[in-house]
């Protein structure tokens, strides 16, 4: 038990001396989270789809988009859902992705 009391405050102090907060949350992760506010969701549904890897290829399709941040394809609906920037890129975008990969996407309104 003393050994753990030890190491928690020699981790402490490590972190104070690093000049990183002890709450463990870096500048990054500051940063990073108020550029998650900043999302957006795009549905879509997708052409074309009719084996298990046509999925795979799409979503690696649309992860090369930059501003994406993830990409849930779903077979059954014949459908995915991007999480993105919009400040770094369009729905038009992702959509020409899948396209070009041979899956013509379309946007779901909502």
């Amino acid at each position: 038990m003393k050994k753990l009391i030890i190491m928690i405050f020699a981790t402490a102090a490590l972190n104070l001396s690093a000049g990183l907060p002890v709450s463990g949350v870096t500048p990054a992760m500051a940063a990073n989270a108020s550029t998650q506010s900043a999302t957006k969701t795009l549905k879509m549904s997708i052409d074309h789809m009719t084996c298990a890897m046509c999925p795979v290829t799409v979503r690696k399709a649309v992860e090369h988009v930059h501003g994406v941040q993830s990409v849930d394809v779903d077979f059954e609906k014949k459908s995915a859902t991007v999480v993105y920037d919009p400040a770094a890129a369009t729905p038009e975008d992702i959509a020409d992705a899948s396209t070009n990969a041979g899956y013509p996407a379309h946007p779901i309104k909502q």
